[in-house]
């Protein structure tokens, strides 16, 4: 009997950081055991979008910087190739509502604890702290593991 549901999806924010990382190969691991697809999510914003001084002066700058350092986290998370189970979404605007609406209809939001956010944004809360208390799903944060020699 073939079914003509879609496979379930776990969403996972992808920030360039360790703890990202992580999160992205927890992530892979458990949809394989679930036969789930992943969905890795990149925010991004604009400088000008959250306040910063100065003008955007060529407004597709910061898209392929964003490009970029997704990319670069993808392939820093799986060395060796990334995984088929995997989907990429670069999005626009502020991670934590980014990542609150792709997990709508996720079976499963999956964040790192300690991401590449400032200090506004720390005075804000974390995004995974925003997420865990948002999100339309459940979540799972995953916590960076220091090696003794890093």
């Amino acid at each position: 009997m073939q079914t003509t549901e879609p496979a379930p999806r776990v969403v996972v924010g992808v920030d360039g950081s360790p703890a990202s990382y992580e999160a992205l190969r927890w992530a892979v691991r458990h949809a394989r055991t679930v036969g789930a697809v992943v969905e890795a999510v990149h925010a991004w914003e604009t400088p000008s979008s959250v306040g910063w001084a100065g003008p955007v002066i060529e407004p597709d700058f910061d898209a392929e910087q964003a490009r970029r350092l997704f990319a670069d986290a993808l392939s820093t998370a799986f060395p060796g190739g990334r995984p088929a189970e995997l989907r990429e979404r670069l999005i626009e605007g502020d991670p934590s509502e980014v990542l609150i609406r792709a997990s709508e209809g996720a079976e499963l939001l999956v964040v790192g604890h300690r991401g590449r956010g400032g200090f506004a944004r720390a005075m804000l809360g974390s995004v995974s702290q925003r997420c865990a208390q948002h999100a339309p799903c459940p979540v799972v944060v995953v916590r960076h593991r220091q090696d003794s020699g890093s």
